[in-house]
């Protein structure tokens, strides 16, 4: 593929022959905690090629006791030899894709995302979480998880259904940021944890650094929206995913579409800032791609798109806005 100074302004990348490359978590193929513009990819592909990944739960170090017994070796020695950064997500990556550029965009298609054990954990910490006044303490539970009845069990007498997805996917953020937690969302993606965002959807991410350096994990068995605890149904997970170019769609903020959906995001230390963000985007995505005029867009917002908490418990919360796509198409 060629990537001169002629590239088109605007529009897909058009892909040549579709390879697909596979991507497993181990201590020289992830990274714990952060995002980083200065880490090298560990591997390079071209737009349209499709990543088959496999992934570690996110965890502190300190949970290696509590699960080593049902750890993959790869899994215990990520815990005990690769150095945490300020977050405790375990992220494969970063993917750097050929001739990407800021300004660019880049669509993670989710072809398929599935259970790769068949056990996850749930835990809750002092000082975090949504309610930490009232749950001052640690508690750790392991999950039973029953592909073929699609169920998490703990022992409470209740199973969960499962529907699995990535709760960190991003893009290096901005070069000037230096090295950000990955415990945080904003405009290269991150901590999104939004449960919409399963197989059959794609996010697309805008691009701030050459290749883009593409990471993913945080693997969830299952999520309500908020997130309340702080941790959803941690999960090592497999997916393929597709990874392609944009050029010119000047996005802000990441959005994402469903097979039924449409989905703006919003962020911000403040929920009410991040509701404005979501129907900020959800105002700019009428207007500048579907045509609608401005007023209108803002009426439609206010007739038929739902608002929703993605999580609050992140220190930058989350709000995401439902857009039917039936409403358009």
């Amino acid at each position: 593929m060629s990537h001169s100074a002629a590239r088109p302004e605007r529009g897909q990348v058009k892909a040549g022959a579709l390879n697909t490359h596979t991507l497993v978590a181990a201590p020289e193929t992830v990274h714990w905690g952060f995002f980083d513009a200065a880490l090298p990819p560990v591997l390079t592909i071209e737009s349209g090629d499709r990543v088959e990944l496999l992934t570690e739960p996110a965890g502190p170090r300190e949970l290696l006791p509590r699960c080593a017994h049902r750890a993959s070796p790869a899994y215990r020695r990520i815990l005990e030899s690769l150095p945490m950064g300020p977050s405790s997500h375990l992220l494969n990556g970063p993917i750097a894709v050929a001739g990407a550029a800021p300004g660019d965009a880049l669509e993670v298609h989710f072809e398929r995302i599935g259970l790769r054990y068949d056990w996850g954990y749930n835990t809750f910490l002092p000082l975090k979480g949504g309610l930490p006044e009232e749950f001052p303490y640690e508690r750790f539970v392991l999950v039973e998880l029953d592909r073929e009845r699609g169920t998490g069990d703990w022992g409470a007498g209740i199973r969960v259904p499962l529907a699995p997805f990535f709760g960190n996917i991003a893009v290096a953020p901005p070069p000037g940021l230096g090295r950000v937690p990955s415990s945080l969302p904003g405009a290269w993606g991150g901590n999104l944890d939004n449960k919409e965002l399963v197989a059959g959807t794609r996010l697309i991410l805008p691009v701030f650094n050459p290749g883009a350096l593409f990471s993913i994990g945080d693997g969830h068995g299952c999520q309500g929206d908020g997130e309340a605890n702080s941790f959803a149904l941690e999960a090592g997970l497999e997916a393929t995913v597709r990874l392609t170019l944009h050029r010119g769609l000047g996005l802000r903020l990441p959005r994402a579409e469903t097979p039924t959906h449409y989905i703006l995001m919003g962020f911000d230390p403040l929920l009410d800032n991040a509701v404005k963000n979501a129907l900020q985007e959800t105002v700019r995505f009428l207007v500048e791609e579907k045509k609608l005029a401005r007023d209108d867009a803002y009426a439609l917002c206010s007739l038929a798109v739902d608002l929703r908490v993605t999580q609050v418990v992140n220190g930058v919360k989350g709000v995401h806005a439902m857009l039917a796509r039936s409403l358009l198409e």
